[in-house]
């Protein structure tokens, strides 16, 4: 395998020849151009969009049909009439007729470039005239000029066993031309393109010459027509890329690019130690933690064995992360701040800011592991941390640590209910570096932080809108992790107004190959997990809800996502609930409160529980009890602005003051937050509120005169209001808040006096329960 120079890069010189010689038309030229440069610049392809497709063919493993595509189609500007540029490319290439050709071809590349005032002054006082002015010549400097200059020595540099290896792919790679090729210009010898052969047949004869072309080439075969086509500088190019599209998608690579890349590396006789960090990267993915240690290991002591402790921080961090990632927490905080004394040591300022911003996220996800070290004091007060965090990232022009200080700023405000105002300023701020800066990377995180926001403000649409947007515009150019968790609330979404069989579709819509990544298969697996347990619970499958509830909480581990495990242990709560186990379930709520108040949790999920706690006591049969935890869980949402929780609360409220017979003012508490309610299309949420509608105003008719028109009217709103929350109950498919509904509508229909309809209704009730069994 030689260093830089293949069959297609010797193609590529000829089509440069050809740009040169002023055969190629103007109106072919950009084409032309775009083609070679695509070649010599690889880092065009980091615009691409990622898609399958095109990584099942490497671009830089160019054959001929690449060049006949791109040829065929363009006239000569001179020459016969009728000629394309691919015959005239093929002239150049046939005629290398022998290894000495192939030497005059190289020696010939000087003439495509410009001299120099040396060399002209040198050719004057020779007599050689200077080239005219309307000849194209290279710029030693331009892109063209390096490729041609450093063909040229890298051919020198070749031994006489790499020449004529490569002269020998070179012969086998334009064979496939060869049928063409002698229709063009007539029957072609048998030994046309090997003009030493043909010489040789006139004074050997046929058998010899036969014999002595085994002995040379070992055969021409088609099948192996890559063999000897890939150099280690494009085997260099093609690691680096894979490096980069698996940082930049987080995904591992397919399967039929691994393969293709291994019998590309098994041609080679040493393999660069790129290698070993791609196969780290890829262990790492599929959750393989001794083979990507030992990978990381070897990366690092090749490369580091003439560089001293330079680059040794990296390495460390690298380590690190892999190690969080596994779970060995005590050894990641311990490597990262090694980390940062190295950098701070080297001088590295990237690397420490990087460490910094990492360290802050980790302490956000596991408080008591840096509670147990001293590593607090490296940023100091959390909202302090940031700042330093984001003045750094500005004094040395890391956009992407700057963006995400702002954004983590955003959150934190979020977390701690404080003002929209302030947390739409920073949104906006990382929005205008992000676009400023073009940093496509980054629109995850921001258009994530956009849909929560608009979430918590009570507008599911625009929520919803934005993760659209991300899926339809960003998804592309970003971490697959963010396509997964966007899809994932897109799901939620559809979860809470009933849509169960979307949301699962939606999930199944994923690409397979990213899935088989470790961490974001066990997360996909979970999201599945939770998106059939809220179906079974609402079904009141209660022993299906059990089997896969007792599997998720055995995953519910330190190292789970802490918006899955915040949903997890909800269902939990629901799931104890109906099993009509209170003791548990408070005390489930009140673990779950101690640690929150502990690790200073999101205040959404703080009034969540405490709204929780109220209506258990509601369902324990004394709700007086919770009036001061809802009332506070009220004022809190509405300090925060968090409007879905504040409706809840509210709600429970409501509730109470009709346990307190308080009818009155509890149906004008629900009435006035209806209509923001339902814009959260939450059916659980409105099947609730309806419920406790229908209870105040049965209160009010109960309290109103026997067969007078009040009580009428209040007994005719709760008809309504009671199919209203059916309707919301059907929609999620919830038999026992049908159920409940359907007891109250016969209840109502009995006290009227319509006999028949209170036994229809009855009837119906059975026929529910019936259902119920059966589905579990």
């Amino acid at each position: 395998m030689t260093r830089f120079l293949t069959p297609s890069k010797i193609g590529l010189l000829a089509l440069v020849e050809l740009y040169t010689d002023a055969i190629v038309p103007t109106s072919s030229t950009i084409p032309i151009l775009s083609f070679i440069l695509n070649q010599l610049l690889p880092n065009n392809l980091k615009s691409q969009p990622r898609d399958l497709a095109s990584l099942q063919s490497l671009p830089f493993l160019l054959d001929l049909k690449a060049f006949e595509a791109v040829l065929a189609v363009h006239p000569a500007a001179s020459g016969l009439p009728g000629r394309s540029l691919w015959d005239h490319f093929l002239k150049k290439i046939w005629d290398i007729d022998s290894l000495d050709a192939l030497h005059v071809f190289f020696a010939r590349r000087t003439n495509l470039l410009a001299k120099s005032r040396d060399e002209l002054k040198k050719d004057g006082e020779m007599g050689i005239p200077p080239p005219s002015e309307d000849m194209i010549v290279l710029s030693r400097s331009s892109p063209f000029g390096s490729f041609v200059r450093r063909s040229k020595v890298e051919f020198e540099r070749l031994r006489f066993s790499d020449a004529l290896a490569l002269w020998t792919a070179f012969r086998k790679w334009r064979e496939a031309s060869k049928t063409y090729w002698s229709r063009r210009h007539g029957a072609l010898g048998r030994w046309a393109g090997d003009s030493a052969l043909g010489d040789g047949e006139e004074e050997w004869g046929m058998g010899a010459t036969e014999m002595l072309e085994l002995v040379a080439y070992g055969g021409l075969s088609l099948e192996d027509t890559d063999e000897g086509c890939v150099s280690s500088d494009e085997i260099e190019k093609l690691l680096e890329f894979q490096v980069e599209q698996m940082q930049k998608i987080g995904s591992r690579i397919p399967m039929e690019v691994k393969d293709k890349f291994k019998s590309i590396l098994d041609e080679s006789m040493m393999i660069p130690s790129l290698a070993h960090y791609l196969n780290f990267l890829d262990s790492w993915r599929s959750g393989d933690y001794p083979t990507s240690f030992d990978n990381l290991h070897r990366y690092f002591d090749y490369t580091m064995q003439n560089r001293d402790r330079l680059f040794y921080q990296y390495a460390l961090m690298n380590l690190a992360v892999l190690q969080a990632d596994f779970g060995c927490y005590d050894e990641a905080v311990a490597a990262m701040l090694e980390t940062i004394s190295t950098a701070r040591e080297n001088k590295d300022n990237p690397c420490l800011n990087f460490a910094l911003n990492w360290m802050y996220h980790f302490g956000k996800a596991h408080p008591n592991i840096i509670k147990g070290t001293e590593s607090t004091n490296m940023l100091g007060v959390e909202r302090e941390g940031l700042a330093f965090l984001r003045i750094k990232a500005k004094e040395t022009g890391m956009w992407t640590l700057w963006s995400s200080s702002l954004l983590s700023e955003a959150k934190l405000g979020m977390s701690n209910g404080e003002s929209v105002a302030t947390i739409f300023e920073n949104i906006l701020k990382s929005s205008h570096l992000i676009v400023d800066k073009n940093m496509k990377s980054m629109m995850g995180p921001q258009v994530a932080m956009y849909s929560a926001l608009w979430a918590r403000l009570g507008v599911t649409n625009l929520s919803r809108q934005h993760c659209d947007v991300f899926l339809s515009c960003h998804a592309r150019y970003a971490l697959f992790d963010d396509t997964l968790r966007f899809t994932g609330r897109i799901a939620h979404l559809l979860t809470e107004k009933g849509c169960y069989d979307e949301a699962m579709e939606k999930m199944e819509s994923l690409d397979v190959n990213s899935l088989r990544s470790w961490k974001t298969n066990q997360y996909w697996l979970k999201y599945r997990g939770i998106l059939r347990l809220k179906r079974d619970l609402h079904r009141n499958n209660l022993d299906g809800a059990d089997q896969l509830l007792s599997q998720l909480l055995q995953s519910n581990g330190a190292d789970s996502d802490s918006d899955l495990s915040f949903e997890i242990n909800t269902l939990h709560i629901d799931y104890l609930i109906r099993r009509t186990d209170y003791g548990h379930a408070m005390t489930k709520i009140e673990q779950l409160a101690t640690a929150m108040k502990e690790d200073g949790d999101d205040i959404n999920l703080r009034i969540k529980l405490l709204t929780m706690k109220a209506l258990l006591q509601e369902k324990c049969g004394r709700p007086q009890k919770g009036f001061s935890v809802a009332v506070r869980a009220a004022s809190i949402a509405w300090r925060a602005r968090l409007i879905p929780a504040l409706w809840g609360a509210m709600a429970v409220i409501a509730n109470i003051l009709t346990s307190l017979s308080e009818f009155q003012a509890s149906a004008q508490i629900l009435i006035s937050i209806l209509p923001r309610a339902l814009q959260c299309e939450n059916c659980s949420l409105n099947a609730q509120l309806y419920s406790f509608l229908v209870n105040a105003y049965m209160g009010m008719a109960g309290q109103a005169k026997k067969d007078s028109l009040k009580r009428k009217e209040n007994l005719t709103s709760c008809l309504e209001f009671i199919d209203r929350a059916f309707n919301e109950y059907s929609a999620l498919e919830d038999i026992k808040g049908q159920c409940e509904m359907m007891a109250k509508k016969a209840t109502i229909m009995r006290v009227v006096g319509e006999k028949v309809l209170a036994n229809d209704y009855s009837s119906a009730y059975l026929d529910l329960k019936k259902e119920a069994a059966l589905v579990a």
